[in-house]
């Protein structure tokens, strides 16, 4: 069996994606549970958000096609009762305690993530684009792969990293020469499984090389520059660095600027101070993972 085989069987076993918020376990203790507190852990935190949408387009309870953003899905569980339900049968068990192989604590995945899909969703915003509400979504779940490789795949970072720095790769061409599959695509993989909608999963898989879709896509045009963008704004930054390839036909077709990436990042600075609590929770100070 190669690698990639092994990592893939490995990670056909999955149900839930692991989180590192603990936050959200520790809500439910009470009798009152705090249901709005809870609703924005879990649209900040990746692994909850792609677990929720995993469970909602699964039952399509309103048959009105998938539900692509946490917020669309919190409206159709509408029960506090129902989310609680949700939170500690399907979520709760499943922390991360390490993303193996990237050098990050689950509080700097977090971080990255929340980054990556604020970015995004600004980057439209400056650029004046009418983008669909789930550019924040998918920039939050596209580094999801890494949760999974860190939880259930041994990774031997120095093998990646030597590629990376005697052969001059860019980190997922690395990964790929190694396990077979870049965490994009096993992420896209694992959550196309699950049933996520394609406008989701497509973004996941092709983030890091958009070059390479057949097709012209908005959301995956922003969330590769959100993604860039993040790992130069340095928040949460892996073993991985800054060690990918950028899109000159991505750049050209958004028509981005330095005056463009410096108000986006200026903007997104911003937004993450009010989230900071968030971070703080699942900082090794405050979660004992």
């Amino acid at each position: 069996m190669s690698r990639r085989e092994e990592i893939l069987a490995a990670c056909a076993k999955v149900v839930a994606m692991p989180t590192c918020v603990r936050k959200a376990g520790s809500l439910l203790d009470g009798p009152e549970a705090d249901f709005s507190r809870l609703a924005r852990i879990i649209e900040h935190d990746p692994g909850l958000t792609a677990n929720l949408l995993k469970v909602v387009n699964a039952s399509d309870p309103v048959g009105t096609g998938p539900v692509l953003t946490a917020r669309a899905a919190l409206d159709v569980l509408r029960s506090p009762d129902v989310l609680r339900f949700f939170i500690s049968t399907g979520v709760a068990p499943y922390y991360v305690h390490v993303i193996a192989g990237y050098d990050q604590a689950p509080s700097q995945f977090l971080q990255h993530s929340t980054t990556v899909a604020l970015a995004s969703r600004e980057l439209a915003r400056t650029l004046g684009m009418d983008a669909p509400d789930h550019v924040y979504t998918a920039g939050l779940l596209s580094g999801i792969g890494k949760l999974l490789l860190g939880a259930y795949v041994q990774v031997d970072l120095r093998d990646i990293l030597r590629l990376v720095f005697d052969r001059d790769l860019a980190f997922d061409r690395a990964e790929e020469a190694v396990f077979g599959i870049t965490h994009a695509e096993l992420g896209a993989v694992v959550l196309e499984r699950w049933g996520l909608p394609e406008s989701l999963t497509k973004v996941v898989r092709h983030h890091l090389r958009p070059d390479g879709y057949p097709g012209l896509d908005p959301v995956l045009d922003l969330v590769h520059v959100g993604n860039v963008l993040a790992k130069m704004i340095g928040l949460g930054l892996g073993a991985d660095g800054l060690n990918y390839e950028v899109s000159n036909a991505v750049v050209e077709r958004l028509g981005i600027t330095s005056a463009v990436l410096d108000t986006v990042a200026a903007n997104v600075v911003v937004e993450l101070r009010s989230l900071w609590d968030l971070f703080l929770e699942c900082s090794d100070d405050f979660c004992s993972l």
